[in-house]
């Protein structure tokens, strides 16, 4: 087996993703790379198929007049978040990420959850999850 790793995935189906009443998995639905095919886009989840060190990173794009945000989870642990709320303007847009160095386990689960009511904008691909393995 290769020890490359690695992937991008962005959500492009357009518009609003959420709000939902519970805590969602985002799904990516847009493969781009998926060298040693870690992520899945029908569950959302990214699943170490070798140990070792990886870097995360992930942004997104916040719809007008909604609290958006996303928790990059480890298995079931928050590692970091993101959030924010665009009240301005129809034609202005914020944005936001976060990155993270993890170390992985064989099967440990890598994944973007949406936060109870909130919501991420999807279209022309502006909200993107990826990954690489950096080092055993």
């Amino acid at each position: 087996m290769s020890d490359k790793v690695m992937f991008t995935a962005v959500a492009a189906q357009g518009g609003n993703i959420g709000p939902f009443p519970t805590d969602s998995i985002l799904k990516f639905d847009t493969i781009i790379t998926n060298v040693g095919e870690g992520y899945d886009n029908t569950s959302g989840v990214f699943k170490a198929p070798i140990a070792g060190v990886y870097y995360f990173t992930f942004s997104y794009q916040a719809p007008k007049n909604y609290t958006s945000g996303l928790l990059l989870m480890k298995n079931d642990s928050v590692v970091v978040k993101a959030a924010d709320h665009n009240g301005r303007g129809e034609y202005l847009t914020d944005n936001g990420g976060n990155s993270a160095i993890l170390e992985l386990a064989l099967g440990d689960k890598v994944f973007m959850q949406l936060p109870a009511n909130h919501c991420v904008w999807t279209a022309d691909r502006t909200t993107s999850f990826s990954g690489f393995r950096i080092s055993q």
